[in-house]
């Protein structure tokens, strides 16, 4: 459930890009403003924005807005204003292609992603990357982590609730015989999500453990970090990929906070103790904290 606050009467997207054109103006812009107007729409009302400033401006609102802001601040609002597949991409673009590939980031997008929402992420990478979304994991990974990614992104999995439950058996069976990895890479990417929370389920019942202990015994490293992944998102997609570095956090709230969010911060407060909003009124500042904050609704 979305935690985005948005008015009662919501002025019209040329209104919006009115006021955000007189926010650039003068010396400084104003970024009071900016998170009034964009925290406070869901994103097919920032679209309808950024279409309606592109055309009546003959500017382009996402390049404004990087030039106006800066920092985390500038980071987020970008992101923000991007439509949910262009989000994905832009995070995997900087993942794959940075000096130092961004494993965890790339893994954390890609395993945590429906076959249907993969199947419009790689369309829309690339048309904004210029470069299939294969070509950039085969370049950046190595490895089984790299077979793991590519079979993810590019099998097509079922994906309604109906599961052979004999099937889920013999992978419970087989997976606490102990596999090789090529194994786990097979269950992992072709089996449906309704498959694998029965398998969850089906494995814990018949050996008295968690399936995750068996992928840990059995592999390592990223591999061992993207089965796991996939596991705790048919889990508990609520808590995948909460970490503490502004990359991850900056990901998780703008990709969530009209999706999930409100079960994020009930999941995150179990866990931690204290409420999603205090960590992040801890942990940032200014108006990166502000607009964070405004995404993230009431403290609860």
């Amino acid at each position: 459930m979305s935690t985005l606050t948005i008015p009662p009467v919501i002025p019209t997207a040329r209104e919006d890009a009115m006021n955000l054109h007189k926010a650039f103006k003068g010396l400084g812009c104003d970024s009071g403003t900016i998170i009034n107007i964009l925290a406070h729409r869901d994103s097919q009302q920032v679209e309808l924005i950024t279409q309606e400033y592109d055309n009546k401006y003959s500017d382009v609102l996402r390049k404004r807005l990087s030039s106006e802001l800066h920092g985390d601040f500038k980071r987020a609002v970008c992101l923000w204003v991007r439509e949910p597949p262009a989000r994905d991409a832009n995070v995997l673009k900087r993942a794959l292609r940075a000096t130092v590939t961004d494993f965890k980031a790339a893994t954390d997008v890609i395993c945590s992603r429906t076959p249907a929402q993969l199947r419009q992420l790689k369309q829309v990478y690339l048309i904004n990357c210029g470069a299939r979304l294969e070509h950039d994991i085969e370049s950046a990974t190595y490895g089984d982590h790299k077979k793991l990614l590519l079979g993810y992104v590019n099998t097509t999995r079922y994906e309604g609730p109906e599961i052979d439950k004999f099937l889920v058996e013999d992978d419970a069976k087989a997976i606490n015989k102990g596999r090789d990895n090529s194994f786990f890479i097979r269950i992992f990417t072709e089996r449906s999500k309704a498959h694998m929370s029965a398998l969850i389920s089906t494995y814990k019942s018949m050996f008295g453990k968690p399936l995750e202990h068996a992928i840990k015994k059995e592999t390592s490293g990223n591999l061992m970090y993207g089965l796991l992944t996939i596991l705790r998102f048919v889990e508990n997609p609520a808590m995948k990929g909460f970490g503490t570095d502004d990359s991850t956090l900056i990901w998780i709230i703008v990709t969530r906070a009209e999706v999930d969010m409100r079960y994020i911060k009930a999941a995150y407060i179990n866990k931690y103790g204290k409420t999603l909003n205090e960590a992040v009124h801890s942990e940032t500042s200014g108006y990166y904290r502000t607009f964070l904050l405004a995404l993230l609704g009431p403290n609860c």
